[in-house]
């Protein structure tokens, strides 16, 4: 018996390495749920949202964009070929972290200035497919989880787990709200909350690739479930589903 994460892993050694894909809406803490996965299956964790961020990063680096954020899309799904995404996995902490051609940006994404431009880069078709295909690289070799909002209907239709996950909004504008405060950031309930139904409308309105749960996604309200909630429902399925047993 191995311990992985906060679980003792019982495998077969012929285990069958899948795709596990989570889709959903936003702030029910999809990337949350995605890595405690990764973590207890000792699978990769692939945060697509960190792939359009490290191609954002490059973009600002390039001179790319404009003095407003406005990227030069015709230049930059031209320069696409330049760039090398990968993840590795980082043994202090035991997360795969993102790599831009060989240097580990993992921080570098996560600042204010590409938070703040990585909407219009994710936005521009040729990236989305640079993006898509890189994720089918990874996903080649199977044996990773993978969190979005097209994961499991556009990208990876094939995967052997589809969840799709969701919450009543006032429950995911209040996440949303205290992880604001945890970092020090102000605002309203109220102003939250209509973040959250804005992003949900476009989310499921946009043309291309529209948030929507897969016909064979297994739904998952997580309103009032903690993580560790949510992962002895993620055992249950598995032993349901794969007679996969995580004690």
């Amino acid at each position: 018996i191995s311990q992985i994460g906060d679980f003792p892993l019982h495998l077969k050694q012929n285990m069958k390495q899948m795709i596990i894909a989570i889709d959903g809406h936003s702030s029910t803490g999809k990337s949350t749920f995605a890595k405690a996965i990764a973590r207890a299956l000792d699978y990769t964790y692939l945060d697509s949202g960190a792939l359009y961020r490290a191609v954002t990063l490059y973009a600002l680096e390039e001179g790319l964009t404009d003095a407003q954020g406005k990227p030069d899309a015709d230049r930059l799904v031209e320069r696409l070929e330049d760039i090398t995404l990968s993840f590795c996995r980082n043994p202090k902490t035991g997360n795969d972290e993102t790599y831009l051609n060989g240097k580990n940006v993992e921080q570098r994404i996560r600042s204010l200035e590409v938070s703040r431009n990585v909407s219009p880069v994710s936005g521009i078709p040729g990236v989305r497919d640079f993006v898509d295909n890189e994720l089918r690289k990874w996903a080649g070799k199977k044996g990773v989880v993978i969190d979005g909002r097209d994961i499991g209907t556009a990208v990876f239709p094939q995967a052997e787990v589809k969840i799709f996950m969701t919450a009543p909004a006032p429950v995911r504008a209040r996440r949303r709200l205290e992880e604001m405060k945890a970092k020090g950031e102000e605002a309203t309930f109220e102003e939250v909350l209509e973040n959250v139904l804005r992003r949900d409308h476009l989310d499921s309105s946009r043309e291309v690739h529209p948030l929507t749960k897969a016909p064979d996604a297994v739904l998952l309200d997580n309103g009032n479930m903690t993580v560790a909630q949510q992962m002895e429902w993620f055992k249950k399925l598995l032993e349901d589903k794969w007679d996969i047993r995580l004690k």
